[in-house]
């Protein structure tokens, strides 16, 4: 699975596709994440990719050029699946969403700043708008990292183990059920007896009571 993330500040992403499970999944082969400077596509010689916006007002706008020309140089390589623009009026992204694009092969990912983004390109070339929460950043670069990390890690082979992916909180709708590890008493506090068992059956039914649970005090929102 292919990722071309477009964004003013290239150097803001180096660290979080640096390290850990999405550093794993680059170096398996499975997941390639390219980013690019859209100051290379300016069509000006101080290299500017904004402008002031049309009919006054503050902030200043991300000029439509240099989008458009990284865009279609992308797009005359490869067929792609999604061109996403991270956006605070976006769709807010949930695991769903996340399990959707897991199954794509490329994807790209538009990251603004400023005022926004010419609406233009989210007119002509945007498929999907996402956004991470109900507030505002100062750019979509670390939305971007957030959906990638959230759509990597889904691709079987990345994590070591397979099936934990697949009990994350929000996979079934429930938050995930507590967890333990050793030592089984601490301090007086000791691990719920039933995970010490070596009943299977009897575990799953624990953590999905103790998930449900969870997910009606903390999410009724998930269970409307």
């Amino acid at each position: 699975m292919r990722f071309d993330i477009i964004t003013v500040l290239p150097a803001l992403l180096e660290s979080p596709f640096a390290h850990s499970i999405l550093q794993r999944a680059q170096k398996k082969g499975i997941a390639e994440i390219v980013v690019h400077n859209l100051r290379d596509y300016a069509t000006n010689k101080q290299k500017s990719v904004d402008d002031y916006q049309y009919g006054g007002g503050s902030g200043m706008v991300m000029s439509i050029e240099p989008f458009a020309a990284c865009i279609e140089k992308l797009q005359a390589e490869r067929e792609y699946d999604e061109i996403i623009f991270m956006s605070p009026d976006g769709v807010t992204l949930n695991q769903s969403t996340a399990n959707e694009l897991s199954i794509k092969k490329n994807i790209i990912i538009l990251c603004g700043h400023y005022k926004g983004i010419d609406q233009r390109i989210r007119d002509i070339f945007v498929t999907r708008e996402i956004s991470v929460g109900d507030y505002v950043l100062s750019g979509g670069e670390l939305p971007a990292a957030i959906v990638v990390d959230a759509v990597v890690r889904l691709i079987p082979g990345v994590l070591n183990d397979e099936t934990s992916a697949l009990s994350d909180s929000f996979q079934g709708e429930l938050l995930d059920a507590p967890v333990y590890t050793r030592p089984a008493d601490w301090r007086g506090n000791k691990v719920p007896d039933v995970l010490l068992s070596g009943h299977e059956a009897k575990v799953n039914e624990w953590r999905h009571e103790q998930a449900l649970e969870r997910t009606k005090i903390r999410r009724p929102d998930l269970l409307e």
